[in-house]
Parts: C-alpha cells; sequence; structure tokens
C-alpha cells in the first residue's frame, strides 16, 4: 500500500471559501467511507487541531477517508465570526458532503467534537446520505455552551476589576441586540440565540445511522454524564444504532497547553479494525 496523504484547499461554501483538508489513502480503498471533521466552537477548535489532524491521519492510514472543515467565520475560511450563522454552518458541512460525492464517495459520515456533534446531528437528521456518525462528547446543550462561552468574558473583567455582571446580564445584552466580544470572538444574538436554542436530543439519527458517541472520563471505571446517558437510551428507544463508549484523558479541547488525546484516537481507529471494519 502507499502512504497515507493530505490535501489542503478552499471548497465553495453558501457563504463563501472554506478551507478544507482531504486526508486520503493513496490509492482509495474500495468502497471506502468518508467523513467530514466538523469542529468545536471558538478556541475549543485551536486546541484540538492537533489531536484532530492526527486522528485524521490514523483513520487515512487505515483506509477511512477524512476532510477536515474551517466552518465559515472561524480558521482560514473566509469571513469573521461575526458573520456566522447556525444554519450557515449547516449549509457549509452540507457542502463538504456533496464535494465528497462530487469526488465519487458514495458511503458519507460525520465526525464532530464538542459542538461540532451538535451540529453534525442536526445535518445528520436532514441528510439521508450519512451513514455514520462519530461523536466525541458532544454538546447536549447549546445553552450549556453558551453559559459556559459568557463566563470567559466575566473572568476576564474580573481580573480588570469591571464587576457587576453576571451570564444572565450579558445574555440580556444579546436579547437586546448587541454584538459582545468574548476573547476575541464577537458573539451576535443571532448566534448565541441559536446556540441556547439547540438540543442534541431534538437530532435523533435514523436506524439506519450507526453513532458512535466517545466521552472522555478521567478514570477507568468512570461513566458518562447524566445527560449523555439519557439522550442515548432516548435514542436507542427511538430504534437508533447508538453506542456510548468512554476513553480515558484530558479534555485537550479547554487546555491552555496543547495536549494529544491519544487514548481517544486509538480507540476510535479501533472501529475500523479488521475485526470491527465498518467500511
Amino acid at each position: 500500500m502507499s502512504s497515507s496523504g493530505f490535501t489542503p484547499f478552499f471548497l465553495p461554501g453558501p457563504t463563501g471559501r472554506l478551507f478544507a483538508i482531504y486526508h486520503s489513502w493513496c490509492p482509495v480503498a474500495d468502497n471506502a467511507i468518508n467523513f467530514v471533521y466538523v469542529p468545536p466552537f471558538a478556541e475549543e477548535m485551536n486546541r484540538s487541531r492537533r489531536t484532530a489532524s492526527l486522528q485524521a491521519r490514523a483513520l487515512a492510514s487505515r483506509g477511512v477517508g477524512v476532510l477536515l472543515l474551517d466552518l465559515f467565520g472561524t480558521g482560514d475560511s473566509e469571513g469573521e465570526f461575526r458573520d456566522a450563522t447556525w444554519e450557515g454552518w449547516i449549509g457549509d458541512i452540507e457542502a463538504a458532503l456533496s464535494w465528497l460525492s462530487a469526488q465519487g464517495s458514495a458511503r458519507n459520515g460525520l465526525w464532530g467534537l464538542r459542538l461540532g456533534g451538535l451540529l453534525a446531528m442536526a445535518v445528520a437528521c436532514r441528510s439521508a446520505d450519512i451513514e455514520h456518525a462519530i461523536l466525541w462528547n458532544p454538546v447536549t446543550r447549546g445553552r450549556a455552551l453558551l453559559k459556559q462561552f459568557l463566563r470567559i468574558l466575566l473572568a476576564a473583567n474580573m481580573e480588570r476589576s469591571e464587576r457587576g455582571q453576571d451570564t444572565k446580564a450579558l445574555r440580556a445584552r444579546l436579547l437586546s441586540g448587541e454584538t459582545i466580544e468574548v476573547a476575541g470572538y464577537s458573539l451576535t444574538p443571532a448566534l448565541a440565540m441559536a446556540l441556547e436554542a439547540a438540543e442534541l436530543a431534538a437530532f435523533p439519527p435514523s436506524p439506519s445511522v450507526t453513532v458512535d458517541w466517545f466521552e472522555l472520563v478521567a478514570d477507568e471505571g468512570l461513566t458518562p454524564p447524566p445527560m449523555s446517558c439519557s439522550t442515548v437510551q432516548n435514542w436507542q428507544r427511538q430504534g437508533s444504532q447508538v453506542s456510548l463508549l468512554t476513553s480515558v484523558g484530558e479534555p485537550f479541547w479547554s487546555l491552555q497547553e496543547i495536549t494529544v488525546a491519544a487514548g481517544l484516537i486509538e480507540a476510535t481507529s479501533a472501529l475500523f479494525e479488521p475485526e470491527n471494519d465498518r467500511r
């Protein structure tokens, strides 16, 4: 076999060009599945790039293609963060899937980390062409992510001795139509409200979609968060093919120092070993 390779390029999105890197095995395995990677929110995306890149290479070495994607207004894609919208990001993911299909991919999947997992399932619910979804610690409630994000601004204000606000006050400013700057990201009212309304439970996968949901835990034997377990159980009762798996590791997307989730990469890659081959 030849070695795996990657190709960086811009693909056309609904609102602007999207930066992407396609990792594939050369030659591509017959009937191989290809995944679009949907990154997490704001700075979590940058802290996760190393792990996402290593995972893409590991999957490519097993004959699984991966298209790493920067959503509009993020990373090296066109647009500013203030121009991003929830529906626009959905359109970006759909454009990436269309690009894969145009290259001859007959089997497509989605792989999402944190908010990317929530976005991925929002797309999977309205697409008949998704065969497999891989979720890494998906955000179950956008409201919790929004609150966590706003706390970054509160912490920065406290360091500058600018107190007197809480997340409720910041949310009120957003509701009044004000765009708020958080750690260099211009959060618009429209995006904030879309995040607040988004819940993973509202996007149960079709029975035809295989979902592997991974949760990072601090130690062996620990169980995933109750909300994750509840969502998976509800989906299973609706007939969805969902497996909830754990991997020991640190929440690399939230750490200041770039950290690689080696165990998570190994566990995800194992899905495509011969004994578990899903290609």
